[in-house]
């Protein structure tokens, strides 16, 4: 496919109001002629496939080299990529910002997040973790409530309970197939909804792209610490260097889709489709790694989709009740 220019503009009729985007270099800019609802979920859904093939890249890579040396590796190609989109965009701003109470606690759920998430994937099949991951917006939900103060009604704290039982058919706590790795995914998915969060709270006034690129470095300076006591360095093939650069720019053109998915389309619309991540991963490991899912996983993955689906649902008719009672200085009863 022909790379399209970043600076071409398109306008995208949104009800009564217009929005004029640019897309990614990586989609032709006439995709955005769709629906909006429509265009946000291919969007995310190109999303999930650029995660989830990084995700397989890096399962591929650990047995030539230690996390450390990937994350390190991958991060230097993502550093130079970032920065050079920051710049073209002028997102670039002083280093200090690393110090912004949020900006700081989004990188260091970043950076715990990724570690734990590479170690299970060391260890597991990549559709069990995926699916373990998948259960980040029921923690985010939580989180909310134990961090902000937000209200959930008792019908968001049965899906909550719900995603909770299925990550627990997952992991088989007890179980003789039970796996000790399988709570570095949990732990995984507290960290993902620490930087998460955080996020929401980060100054409007600092470039999310500039976000990005300190968590970049900052991860990758993590790897580089990690690369010795991990066994130490392992020269890396001419395949592999390219896998890992391929592994780079996936995650940027991931990252950009999300963005535009959430820009384009209504999230209660297209975040749904965050949970085609879980057939890729499933794909993936099957194409390239053998694994075949088990009862227990597809029976977790699939209470763990319904519940999120169902948390998604319910902000959506709270969001259009409270959008109905706002003149009346009400609030629904029922709760989120």
């Amino acid at each position: 496919m022909p790379i399209i220019s970043t600076t071409r503009v398109v306008t995208v009729a949104v009800g009564p109001a217009q929005k004029r985007l640019c897309p990614p270099p990586f989609f032709p800019a006439d995709i955005l002629a769709l629906s909006p609802n429509f265009t946000g979920s291919l969007f995310m859904v190109g999303a999930m496939a650029s995660f989830s093939v990084t995700d397989a890249i890096s399962k591929f890579l650990l047995p030539q080299m230690n996390f450390g040396q990937l994350v390190l590796l991958r991060g230097v190609v993502a550093i130079v990529l970032i920065t050079t989109l920051a710049a073209h965009r002028g997102a670039l701003r002083p280093l200090r910002i690393l110090f912004v109470p949020q900006v700081a606690m989004r990188i260091v759920g970043e950076v715990g997040g990724t570690i734990l998430f590479l170690l299970a994937i060391t260890h597991l099949p990549l559709a069990n973790v995926a699916a373990i991951i998948l259960s980040l917006p029921l923690a985010i939900t939580l989180g909310a409530v134990l961090m902000f103060g937000e209200r959930v009604g008792w019908r968001r704290w049965l899906a909550i309970a719900a995603g909770f039982v299925g990550v627990l058919i997952i992991v088989r706590p007890g179980a003789a197939g039970f796996n000790q790795f399988t709570l570095l995914a949990l732990g995984s998915v507290a960290f993902y909804a620490l930087r998460d969060l955080a996020t929401k709270q980060v100054p409007a006034d600092i470039p999310a792209l500039f976000v990005t690129l300190l968590t970049t470095i900052s991860m990758t300076a993590v790897g580089g610490l990690m690369v010795m006591p991990l066994g130490g360095w392992t020269t890396p093939s001419v395949p592999a260097l390219a896998l890992l650069t391929v592994a780079a720019v996936l995650v940027l053109a991931g990252y950009q889709c999300v963005i535009m998915a959430l820009r384009v389309g209504d999230i209660s619309a297209v975040a749904p489709f965050r949970y085609t991540q879980l057939l890729w991963a499933m794909l993936l490991g099957y194409l390239i790694f053998g694994d075949v899912p088990d009862g227990a996983m597809i029976v977790g993955a699939t209470i763990i989709v319904a519940s999120g689906l169902y948390t998604f649902h319910r902000e959506h008719l709270r969001n259009r009740e409270m959008l109905m009672t706002a003149k009346a200085g009400s609030v629904p009863a029922d709760g989120p």
